[in-house]
C-alpha cells in the first residue's frame, strides 16, 4: 500500500488539538506546595487575593489556569539583627538579637493582600529594632552589661509583640546573643565587677572569722561554767568518799603495796608499793 493511500480517520485532528490543550491546561493549572509551605490563592478575575477560605495546605493542587498562588514558609523561621541602640546614658550599644517566628496560617491572605511576601522588610525588622531601642534606653551600660540581660531580653519581646498585633505575624521568642559596649566602658565596669567581688570575699572572711571568735568564746565560757559547777560541788566529805573507793580498787589489785589508812592530806589514804 503507498503512502498516497494511508487515510486518518476526520475527527483525528480535533481529539489531537484538544488533548494538546488539556495538557496545556493541566499543566498550568497543576500545582504542588511543598512541605512547610502554604499557598494564597489570587482570583485574576474573581476578587483578587483569596481572604476568606483557608491557604491551601502541602500537596498537590489543581487551579485554574489564569490563577496564581503565591508560597509562603509557615514553619518557624529566624531573623538575626545587628543593631546600634543608644543606653540611657547616650552610649552606644552594639546588640545582636535573634527573632524566633512565623506567619499566621490562618490569615496568610490577608498578610499577603495587607502587607505581601516582603513583611520580614517591612514589618518584623522595623518592630523589633524600634523595641531594641525603646528598651535599651532604659538602662545604663553596666545594668545591660550585666544583671539585667535577661529583662531586657524579655522586655524586648514584649514590645515587639505589641508593635505586630494585628500584623498577621506570630513572635515565638526573641534571644539576646550578644551585648558590645565600648573598650573603656566595658574595662571600667569589669573592674568595678571586680573590686565589688573583692569586697564581697573580705566581708565573707571578716563574718566567718568573727562567727569563728564567737563561736570559741561560747566554748570557753561553756567549759568554764562547767567547772565551776563542778568545783563547787565536790566538798570535802564527797572528795574523801571517792578516795576511799579508790583505795579500796587499789587494794584488789595483785600488785605488792602498802595502804597507810588515813595518813594523807585531809585524811585521804597513802599508797605505799611497787
Amino acid at each position: 500500500m503507498s503512502q498516497q493511500n494511508i487515510k486518518f480517520p476526520k475527527g483525528l485532528p480535533i481529539v489531537i488539538i484538544i488533548a494538546v490543550i488539556a495538557i496545556v491546561f493541566i499543566s498550568k493549572s497543576a500545582l504542588t506546595i511543598e512541605a512547610g509551605k502554604a499557598g494564597v490563592l489570587f482570583k485574576t478575575f474573581g476578587g483578587g487575593v483569596e481572604t476568606e477560605s483557608p491557604a491551601l495546605g502541602e500537596g498537590f493542587h489543581l487551579i485554574a489556569p489564569w490563577n496564581k498562588v503565591y508560597q509562603y514558609e509557615v514553619r518557624q523561621q529566624e531573623l538575626f539583627e545587628k543593631m546600634k541602640v543608644l543606653s540611657s546614658n547616650g552610649l552606644d550599644i552594639l546588640l545582636e538579637v535573634s527573632v524566633w517566628y512565623l506567619p499566621k496560617t490562618e490569615q496568610l491572605g490577608l498578610l499577603h493582600q495587607q502587607k505581601g511576601q516582603n513583611y520580614l522588610e517591612t514589618v518584623l525588622q522595623p518592630s523589633l529594632r524600634s523595641a531594641a531601642r525603646s528598651v535599651v534606653g532604659r538602662y545604663t551600660p553596666e545594668q545591660i552589661y550585666s544583671s539585667k540581660r535577661d529583662i531586657i531580653q524579655s522586655e524586648i519581646f514584649e514590645e515587639t509583640q505589641k508593635l505586630l498585633e494585628g500584623q498577621y505575624i506570630q513572635l515565638n521568642r526573641v534571644l539576646v546573643r550578644d551585648v558590645t559596649l565600648p573598650p573603656t566602658i566595658k574595662t571600667a565596669i569589669e573592674n568595678k565587677l571586680k573590686q565589688e567581688q573583692e569586697s564581697l570575699e573580705y566581708e565573707f572572711r571578716l563574718e566567718k572569722a568573727e562567727k569563728e571568735a564567737e563561736r570559741q568564746k561560747i566554748d570557753a565560757e561553756g567549759k568554764a561554767t562547767a567547772n565551776r559547777i563542778l568545783n563547787e560541788s565536790l566538798s570535802d566529805k564527797i572528795l574523801k568518799e571517792k578516795g576511799i573507793q579508790a583505795t579500796l580498787e587499789l587494794a584488789k589489785s595483785p600488785n605488792s603495796k602498802v595502804v597507810v589508812v588515813g595518813s594523807g592530806k585531809d585524811g585521804l589514804p597513802i599508797i605505799l608499793g611497787n
